[in-house]
């Protein structure tokens, strides 16, 4: 039986958090909140198929995501995958100096950005290449700044602006299809200094 996808999973493993620091593995798994092939993510992230499929199957050894079943798909069967939980958090109790572990967390999110930027770009110039064939393109982007003076600052304003995403997110989730789906990446960082 399938197991429910959790909301949030510590890692605590050395293992596991070398997986998600990963720039591709971690966009892999973002991928993943809903059932998807090796060929589905391979197409969304623009990579072939042959290499996510090596990397689901590095991040299915490592317990981050889990086969959830198969599909006929012509005369081929494919293997649908699905994350184990919607985040990810790094447990102070893995087995490294405290410094490490914030170098780790700050990596893996400054990694996470640049994929998360890139991702922005590319779908932006599909959409661009789907308004210019007059069809009507909704969106909407929301620029902010925030002073945060100290960690324990950031950190609460971090758990509290992902609790009200994902509440707001889980209120207006449907049905889902594909006109109906809209995606949702939101970012926080210091601002550059220039």
């Amino acid at each position: 039986m399938l197991n429910d996808i959790q909301d949030s999973y510590y890692i605590e493993s050395p293992e596991q958090a070398t997986m998600l620091l990963n720039p591709l593995r971690g966009e892999i798994i973002a991928q993943l909140m809903e059932p998807a092939s090796a060929a589905e993510v391979a197409r969304q992230l623009g990579e072939s198929a042959q290499r996510i499929n090596y990397h689901l199957k590095a991040l299915e050894k490592a317990g981050l995501v889990q086969k959830v079943g198969t599909r006929q798909v012509r005369n081929l069967v494919e293997v649908l995958f699905r994350s184990i939980a919607k985040t990810f958090v790094l447990a102070e109790s893995l087995s490294m100096k405290p410094e490490t572990v914030q170098r780790l967390k700050d990596q893996g999110s400054l990694a996470h950005l640049i994929t998360t930027s890139e991702r922005i770009k590319r779908d932006a110039m599909l959409l661009m290449e789907q308004s210019d064939a007059n069809e009507v393109i909704p969106s909407a982007s929301l620029a902010l700044h925030v002073n945060l003076a100290d960690e324990q600052q950031r950190q609460a304003f971090v758990e509290e602006y992902t609790a009200m995403v994902q509440q707001l997110v889980s209120r207006y989730t449907g049905t889902p299809n594909e006109d109906s789906t809209y995606q949702v990446l939101l970012a926080v960082y210091p601002k550059p200094k220039e």
